[in-house]
């Protein structure tokens, strides 16, 4: 068969799912973890969405940014659902970036590296992360707020980190499409 007569690859389908409120703050919020670990976290979520063929859901950094504000503790949102593609561009975005992180995410959640290492990683992380909700969340919301008045050593941030590296590798997509969709806290 010619590679003129060759049948075209199918077009990749996307699950229907549409998150709901809670899913979509956790998904700006695991977005902004990846941030958090990686100081060109915005870039790279640019090259991701070129690397995924997602130019003409995300074609630049304002159209990624106005979807990301439909997370109802911003300080500027969109009101409106994200539609089941772009719910699950975003998704996909995710994992490429966890994927990539994964041997960052490795050592804070290791055992085996030295303790005192460890705690120096996750000062630096959770400070990085608090910053960045102050800079981009609406403070006068309540859960903005016990976020950032809970203990650094808090679980909330430990989850999040362990969620992007369940999201890591084969399979990473489907975990964090049921995690997200999971209606239980």
């Amino acid at each position: 068969m010619t590679d003129a007569t060759a049948p075209a690859a199918p077009a990749p389908t996307f699950p229907e799912a549409v998150l709901g409120r809670r899913a979509l703050e956790r998904l700006d919020l695991l977005l902004l973890t990846v941030e958090s670990l990686d100081l060109n976290g915005g870039e790279a979520m640019l090259w991701a969405t070129r690397q995924l063929g997602f130019e003409t859901i995300f074609p630049n950094r304002v159209e990624l940014w106005k979807r990301r504000c439909h997370n109802p503790l911003r300080r500027s949102t969109r009101r409106g659902q994200l539609s089941a593609v772009e719910t699950e561009a975003l998704i996909r975005i995710l994992c490429v970036m966890a994927d990539r992180l994964y041997p960052m995410l490795h050592q804070l959640l290791s055992s085996r590296e030295p303790e005192e290492l460890t705690r120096q990683r996750w000062t630096l992380v959770n400070q990085r992360l608090r910053d960045l909700i102050e800079e981009r969340m609406n403070l006068r919301r309540g859960a903005i707020q016990r976020f950032l008045g809970s203990d650094p050593q808090d679980p909330t941030q430990r989850q999040l980190v362990l969620t992007l590296a369940l999201a890591a590798g084969p399979g990473g997509v489907d975990r964090l499409r049921a995690s997200l969709l999971d209606p239980t806290p």
